[in-house]
């Protein structure tokens, strides 16, 4: 009897059990459900919202670079990027239909991209296509900015890059804070299967474009210099050079171009220091005359061109017999100038050296800039006051030494380096300008003067004859060194430089010229580098672009200050003698005008580069070289008329359109 009992309650006891398990889960669910729906509420909702929206971001413009008179050099332009995701598409051939008419594409292809994968890239197209395709199902466009540079390479180097949204290299480097802008944010509603909803964007902060630089650089110059050096290194198979083309008065940069190993973007004119060779003997003179240690009429015995320095042999090419210090100077004697500096002292000679700006760097707005080498007197050797004087022991930029000869050009001041004019924010206003800055006076307005005059002769009749201009007096001296490697010179191997400025008697331009070791045609200064120099000036003046304005000199507060005279000629023409015109296109063979102003392109086919790019300047237009040596055909064709101003772009023989 006492089983049967047991048996049911124990089933009982279980049933209750279990009940009880049920109740409390049960409770437990209706708690949580209470916790979630009334004490959580908020944050649940947030979460849910947050599962169908995200927060993107919106890419800012990059701000815009500007030659000096305006014309965009590195600009951003707006692209937008189309998408397709084709299982969002609930009419594939009617989408495929409008891609076909809204971008272009094939119908084939158009097919493809609305039936085939998960997520097709269509490609980069005009802003216009949004008012097309803007609210499609299934199609997703994203805006896209794109770095341009309407003139290709030209200035590449000066204007640097831009990757990844950020600046690398020159003034795209040096100015990414003002340029990149501030990228701003965008709420885009999204599915349950986290599809955007077309139409749903909600834009939180709007991007904030970037601001814009204004530079030195004059486009038209640019053109000529790069021009002009690209076909001498081609020329005398050069490994690289540089050019530059400042305004002493103002130290502004007109152009700037370097090239090594044929990379176009190279800076080595503000990060490549080098020995200067002959050059840097009108510094040595500067330091005697100031210090009334020598005049130009000193003389020196320089022997039969060789001299025995202590256990060196100092050498000149072309002199012997007593010289004075100008015609030292014409004839660049190295033993001539080696004597003369031991009337210096150790301090006296460094202390010139540095005033003139060398050993320091010039605070250009360029990244990478270095100082060069100039050592103190305590570190001097017993021979180093003689290497000096006529330029080795000490290693310069191009951009230094076309400073200091800008010091001599404008009656004794050392000016800043000036690369930006202006910085505006994307609306236009003023952000900064920069004012042309003198660092010191290094000599007096009359030493600079009688240099100067022995650098006329230099040009005259002496060892930089071929930068001679014919009409315009122009001063000059041409360097040749050695080149150094890892502490060692190079057996035959010298860099070719010569650096001048015109006219001599009111001077404009000062242009400096390197090649690095030239293969072909010799290696001397005068004779690969003084050439380049005499190019590009006579390329300036047939071009006659706004920046070489004949009568400016009168309105320049710098130049008032030194009480220079207005720009002259030699001749007393009226007018100024421009270069003859080349036989490809004598004066009455111009492109006629028609009524509305538009002029013939001329056929330049097998001209060389400098003729072509200068008569077309001439004419007005702009250009832009594609390649070097002989021109295959021009970008519009010959005949095609178009306004000057246009862009004309030369294609050269053996260099593609790509």
């Amino acid at each position: 009897m006492s089983r049967r009992v047991e048996r049911p309650v124990r089933v009982a006891w279980r049933r209750r059990t279990l009940l009880g398990v049920w109740v409390l889960c049960a409770l437990a669910v209706l708690a949580r459900a209470g916790q979630v729906q009334v004490m959580q509420s908020d944050l649940w909702l947030a979460k849910a919202e947050d599962q169908h929206r995200e927060t993107v971001a919106l890419p800012a413009a990059r701000g815009g670079i500007f030659d000096r008179w305006g014309t965009p050099l590195a600009v951003t332009r707006e692209r937008v990027r189309v998408n397709v995701a084709p299982n969002e598409v609930s009419d594939a051939s009617g989408l495929a239909e409008r891609l076909t008419e809204a971008l272009g594409v094939t119908s084939r292809r158009a097919q493809q991209y609305t039936t085939q994968g998960r997520w097709n890239v269509v490609g980069l197209f005009a802003p216009s296509v949004r008012s097309e395709l803007e609210g499609v199902r299934g199609v997703h466009l994203e805006t896209v900015y794109q770095r341009y540079r309407p003139h290709g390479d030209l200035a590449r180097g000066v204007l640097g890059v831009e990757l990844d949204e950020e600046g690398r290299g020159g003034v795209e480097q040096a100015f990414d804070d003002l340029l990149r802008g501030k990228p701003g944010s965008q709420i885009v509603a999204r599915d349950h299967r986290g599809r955007d909803i077309p139409g749903e964007q909600v834009t939180v902060t709007a991007p904030r474009a970037g601001g814009e630089v204004v530079l030195t650089i004059d486009t038209d110059l640019q053109e000529i210099a790069q021009a002009a050096l690209l076909e001498a290194i081609d020329r005398h198979d050069a490994a690289g050079g540089d050019v530059l083309i400042t305004d002493p008065f103002s130290g502004e940069i007109l152009a700037l171009f370097s090239t090594q190993n044929g990379h176009s973007g190279a800076l080595s004119a503000v990060n490549t220091p080098f020995e200067p060779g002959s050059t840097i003997k009108p510094f040595t003179a500067a330091a005697l005359l100031s210090r009334n240690l020598a005049t130009m009429a000193d003389s020196v015995d320089v022997g039969n061109g060789r001299w025995v320095l202590k256990d060196r042999v100092i050498t000149d090419t072309h002199t012997e017999g007593w010289l004075t210090l100008r015609v030292a100077l014409q004839e660049s004697s190295n033993i001539g100038m080696a004597k003369l500096a031991e009337r210096l002292s150790r301090g006296e000679q460094y202390e010139t050296l540095r005033d003139f700006g060398f050993g320091s760097i010039t605070g250009v707005d360029l990244p990478g800039e270095v100082p060069g080498v100039l050592r103190k007197p305590g570190e001097w050797s017993d021979l180093s006051q003689a290497s000096l004087a006529y330029g080795y022991e000490l290693s310069v930029t191009p951009l230094q030494m076309a400073m200091a000869y800008g010091a001599l050009a404008n009656g004794g001041h050392l000016m800043e380096p000036r690369l930006v004019r202006e910085v505006r924010e994307a609306d236009g206003s003023l952000v900064e300008d920069f004012a042309p800055r003198a660092i010191r006076r290094v000599i007096e307005a009359d030493v600079a003067a009688e240099i100067g005059r022995a650098l006329e002769d230099v040009v005259t009749d002496g060892t930089g004859s071929l930068a001679s201009l014919g009409s315009f007096r122009v001063a000059g001296k041409s360097g040749t060194a050695r080149v150094s490697q890892n502490g060692r010179y190079v057996q035959g191997e010298y860099s070719s430089s010569f650096v001048g400025y015109f006219p001599a008697e009111a001077p404009q331009l000062v242009v400096f010229v390197k090649l690095d070791r030239p293969q072909e045609g010799g290696y001397y200064g005068g004779a690969i580098a003084a050439p380049v120099t005499r190019a590009t000036m006579e390329a300036a003046l047939a071009a006659a672009p706004p920046s070489i304005d004949l009568a400016r000199l009168a309105e320049n507060p710098l130049g008032r200050a030194f009480n220079l005279p207005v720009f002259r000629r030699v001749s007393d023409a009226p007018d100024p003698v421009l270069p003859p015109l080349p036989e490809a296109w004598a004066e009455d063979d111009r492109p006629e005008e028609a009524a509305d102003g538009r002029i013939a392109v001329p056929n330049l086919t097998g001209r060389p580069a400098r003729e072509a790019i200068r008569n077309l300047h001439r004419f007005g237009f702009r250009v832009v070289q594609v390649g070097t040596g002989e021109v295959s055909h021009t970008i519009p064709a010959a005949g095609t008329r178009v306004m000057p101003g246009d862009t004309i772009r030369l294609r050269f023989r053996g260099h593609s359109d790509e």
